[in-house]
């Protein structure tokens, strides 16, 4: 999600060799040649039963927040490798070929997403306050990740070309996503607290839609566009919720705990799915609507394993699906629920590589 300066905002790379992804600059869109490389065996667990026919599609660097389009005949990911300093957005179709770099060139970028149309992609950037990667936290504060104020939400055409400003809000707009009738959910701290929205797609139409002290983000629609699921946390009024807020005056936050919660499209009926301690986050709904897929490091000491975990929506019938001993993250369905893509530290070049697989789904 997840961390450097933009953090990959959904992503919940903690203390693990996982995806510190920054997010940055893209120069004009520029197709890439990738060598085709074999898929080993090893990817493959025996204990990974719902999923078969691994394919890597990425194979260096820190890549990671793969979703795909509406109509699933692309990807949309985040990358940072070689001399990057900050993530580079690019798009790709599902088997990995035709990688293409997106953007402006300018400032920070992250947490894209594919219009339901196929011709544009949503992104958040922090290209109005310059064309620089914004300057990494340091450690005086702990483990925290920078809520750039400077973050906007912007609609670009499918390459990247001509991007317009949808959030003008001063404070972090990032992490949006788009229902498939192009209605958008996204996290913001406008009020001063981090909370999630909604809005049209040309960025009109603004409704707050929790109001729980504490840090609540990453927001996805479901398939029929009537149900939101994201991480959140909610402190009792005490010594955490105040530090939460004090860091948060310093567009600060520490990323150690959160669970899952599920609402209505409108924010009515907000509740609680996930009650596992540790982080729990990158939520996203099966097709039908009626289980989540998320990662978790809950289950091993220390917090210092990510692994993909399904759940109800009632938070009964929680299941691990993956057992790889180091980061899985970021799980999404294709539309039609055949194929899962999701980031992994298996098979890296370098212990902290963090790469897009896409596996065949077996319910």
């Amino acid at each position: 999600m997840k961390s450097t300066s933009p953090n990959l905002f959904r992503i919940f790379s903690v203390v693990t060799l996982a995806a510190s992804v920054s997010v940055v600059s893209c120069s004009n869109p520029t197709p890439e040649v990738q060598e085709v490389q074999a898929t080993p065996a090893t990817l493959a667990l025996s204990t990974e039963t719902h999923l078969s026919n691994i394919k890597q599609l990425t194979f260096s660097g820190q890549n990671a927040e793969a979703y795909f389009s509406a109509d699933g005949s692309r990807l949309i990911f985040q990358s940072m490798d070689g001399d990057d300093q900050c993530d580079q957005i690019f798009t790709m179709r599902p088997d990995g070929s035709e990688r293409t770099l997106v953007g402006t060139g300018k400032g920070a970028n992250t947490c894209s997403y594919v219009y339901p149309d196929n011709q544009s992609i949503l992104y958040a950037s922090t290209q109005q306050g310059g064309d620089a990667c914004p300057p990494r936290p340091g450690m005086e504060n702990g483990y925290v990740w920078a809520i750039y104020d400077e973050f906007d939400i912007f609609r670009a055409n499918i390459d990247g070309t001509n991007p317009v400003r949808l959030t003008t809000n001063s404070g972090y707009d990032a992490e949006a996503t788009i229902g498939n009738d192009g209605h958008i959910v996204f996290t913001s701290v406008r009020d001063g607290d981090m909370e999630i929205y909604s809005m049209n797609g040309d960025g009109s139409g603004v409704k707050r839609l929790t109001n729980m002290p504490g840090p609540d983000g990453g927001p996805f629609l479901s398939a029929d566009g009537q149900q939101i699921v994201w991480r959140g946390r909610h402190p009792a009024p005490g010594a955490e919720l105040d530090e939460y807020f004090s860091l948060l005056k310093k567009a600060l936050w520490k990323p150690t705990s959160v669970e899952l919660f599920v609402m209505n499209r409108d924010g009515s009926n907000p509740r609680q799915v996930t009650n596992l301690g540790g982080a729990s986050f990158a939520p996203f709904f099966t097709p039908d609507g009626t289980k989540i897929i998320f990662a978790s490091n809950h289950h091993v000491p220390g917090g210092r394993e990510f692994d993909i975990f399904m759940v109800n929506v009632d938070g009964t019938g929680l299941e691990q699906i993956t057992f790889s001993p180091e980061f899985d993250g970021f799980p999404m369905f294709s539309p039609d629920g055949t194929k899962l893509v999701f980031a992994s530290n298996r098979n890296g070049a370098k212990p902290a590589d963090t790469n897009v697989f896409i596996a065949d789904w077996t319910w």
